[in-house]
């Protein structure tokens, strides 16, 4: 305590600043982890929630459940409500992250003021070395060594006190740890918002779908009645086709008929024809015998 009381006023300080630090981490610390707890321990079977976190969560879960039902994703919307919720708590988190380092470089920090609070007393102390007069040397290197010897306790203290408080810091933080009771309450909210709540929430998503099945139907029974008016045109185009069809031969077969007739005909008249010529031709072979006797 004597070399405390002959310590600068500057490494005073320094330790008054790192026990304060070192004092609001841990209450930090409790404060945070006592918050995760209360609310892990808050979620329940009900949607009746008195938590204001509690209730804006299961209202935007609501919410995104009634638009999106089955396809909602829960831990975004947790990790949304943490984020606006409880961002004091997040912040404390990054805080007690970065104290312990903080206490280390504090540490350094007064080791450096130290040393140099030390390096000043020694050259002031060297200063005196050509002085003629004994006892003035002897009584000025005493208070030299007093000032070099409070430097370096400057230097010493407050290293020891920067890295006794990271220590103390990192093994409450390893035991009392915010982020693993964070990440507890939300893995535990995710499982009560799917299993607990969900179930209890109407939703949009199951209309549209059955609204989509219905157009599905709608859509599959009007394309069935359109094919079979389609294959009812391309049956009566088809019957028409053959109806022509069957009048093209039919009166391909009547035409048929006829130019047999008139081939028969056109054979008895050939005949007739013939037989004429040749009674003519009989008979103008008679006229000329009778012409050529009576001649002679």
């Amino acid at each position: 305590m004597a070399s405390l009381s002959n310590m600068p006023f500057a490494g005073i300080v320094v330790i008054i600043i790192i026990g304060i630090l070192f004092v609001l981490s841990l209450i930090v610390l409790f404060a945070v982890y006592s918050r995760y707890k209360f609310l892990t321990h808050d979620i329940s079977g009900t949607t009746d929630q008195k938590n204001r976190f509690m209730r804006y969560t299961v209202s935007q879960f609501a919410e995104s459940y009634k638009r999106y039902g089955k396809e909602t994703n829960t831990p975004a919307i947790i990790e949304e409500a943490v984020g606006s919720r409880l961002s004091g708590c997040l912040l404390s988190e990054r805080f007690l992250n970065n104290a312990v380092s903080l206490f280390v470089t504090l540490g350094l920090f007064g080791t450096f003021l130290g040393l140099s609070l030390s390096v000043g007393s020694l050259s002031e102390l060297l200063s005196y070395g050509n002085s003629s007069d004994w006892m003035s040397v002897l009584d000025s290197v005493g208070g030299g060594l007093m000032s070099a010897l409070s430097g370096m306790g400057v230097a010493f203290y407050t290293s020891l006190v920067g890295v006794a408080c990271s220590i103390i810091l990192t093994v409450l933080r390893s035991i009392f740890s915010p982020s693993a009771a964070r990440e507890l309450m939300e893995s535990k909210l995710e499982l009560w918002l799917d299993q607990s709540v969900a179930p209890t929430l109407p939703t949009k998503a199951s209309d549209d779908d059955i609204d989509l099945i219905h157009e599905m139907i709608d859509a599959m029974n009007d394309a069935s009645y359109e094919m079979e008016k389609t294959l009812n045109d391309a049956t009566n185009a088809l019957r028409s086709t053959l109806k022509g069809f069957d009048s093209t031969v039919n009166s391909f077969n009547g035409g048929v008929h006829d130019f047999s007739e008139f081939n028969y005909n056109l054979r008895g008249t050939v005949e007739r024809l013939d037989l004429g010529v040749r009674e003519f031709s009989s008979a103008l072979k008679n006229a000329s015998s009778r012409i050529e006797r009576g001649d002679n």
